[in-house]
């Protein structure tokens, strides 16, 4: 586990890299070869990874404890150019028929999303994350790039201090989800669009505002450990990757 955190954090991820420096700089001494690592490396239960996240949200939420705030949004995480999908073998697309027309007919799977800040799509993964008033993760989910940020953030644990405060943007909004964690003793405070039903006082969202706009810093700092293309051969691989660069950040 020592070598991919280390990979993650100096060498863009490159393992091979990570297990030659390592070895000929004397860090391991005893190192197995290339395949017995790759090998073994994929026979890590990924509860032992979730297990080694959890203690380090445990400190973070132990730090954060008189603050009780807390942010969550997603990021995108490509695993390819628009223009590859067509060719991509980590998540290629599925045979199907139109409803109009018996011609197959090639479909996106739900790995296409977009991108509303940068207005464009993009095919991979989205990392949907929630951190503490200071930026340090404390959960996260791995979904398929088209999931709604909302309906992946009902089935996050959400294992937070009593009274805590979420803050989040627009895509949040759900009264019915609201009201159920304030019965938990957690509010939820989601950017209001213009016709909501439920406006929020002008001093919630001014105190809110630099919280849900940490988060996007917290974004920057954590896709500086990604290289321009994150290479994997399999999906799982392409996902432990992306673990590794969130274990790397938050170590």
């Amino acid at each position: 586990m020592t070598i991919p955190l280390v990979a993650a954090t100096f060498f863009g991820g490159h393992i091979e890299k990570t297990r030659r420096f390592l070895y000929e700089y004397g860090y391991m001494k005893n190192m197995i070869s290339k395949s017995h690592f790759n090998r073994r490396l994929h026979r890590i239960e990924p509860t032992l990874w979730r297990a080694l996240f959890g203690l380090l949200a445990e400190a973070f939420k132990e730090r954060n404890d008189p603050d009780r705030t807390y942010a969550v949004d997603s990021l995108p995480v490509a695993v390819c150019d628009n223009i590859r999908i067509r060719r991509c073998r980590l998540y290629p697309l599925e045979a199907g028929r139109d409803d109009d027309d018996d011609t197959p007919k090639r479909r996106r799977k739900s790995f296409r999303g977009y991108i509303a800040s940068k207005r464009r799509y993009f095919y991979g993964l989205r990392v949907h994350l929630v951190v503490t008033g200071a930026g340090e993760p404390v959960e996260f989910s791995l979904e398929a790039a088209s999931e709604s940020d909302v309906a992946i953030f009902k089935e996050l644990e959400l294992d937070l201090p009593e009274g805590s405060i979420i803050c989040a943007d627009k895509t949040y909004t759900d009264y019915e989800y609201e009201d159920l964690l304030e019965e938990v003793g957690l509010h939820l405070k989601a950017q209001r669009k213009k016709n909501s039903k439920r406006q929020m006082p002008m001093w919630e969202e001014f105190l809110g505002k630099p919280i849900r706009q940490y988060i996007e810093t917290v974004f920057s700092q954590l896709t500086n450990f990604f290289p321009k293309k994150i290479h994997a051969v399999t999906p799982r691989g392409f996902e432990l990757k992306i673990v590794c660069f969130l274990l790397a950040f938050s170590i």
